[in-house]
């Protein structure tokens, strides 16, 4: 088994199911999809799903996504 096969399999990614975000739009252009890995949180490019992912801690997750909402950042 691959090291990255294997690093799939022991962060639960392997069974994981991908959410696309609700903002993302139909036409293909800026997409994120999310998947919940018990106490963690992944997010990834959806054009590119094998180009890695990101991992957050659930509260790091939810609190980035409140900040969003809020207009924290220039989006």
């Amino acid at each position: 088994m691959s090291r990255k096969a294997e690093l799939m399999e022991d962060s639960g990614l392997s069974r994981a199911i991908w959410r696309k975000s609700s903002h993302s739009g139909s036409t293909g252009g800026d997409c994120v999809e999310v998947a919940e890995l018990g106490d963690h949180r992944a997010v990834r490019d959806s054009k590119n799903p094998e180009g890695g992912y990101l991992g957050l801690e659930r509260d790091v997750w939810a609190s980035l996504v409140s900040q969003i909402k809020r207009g924290t950042y220039d989006l």
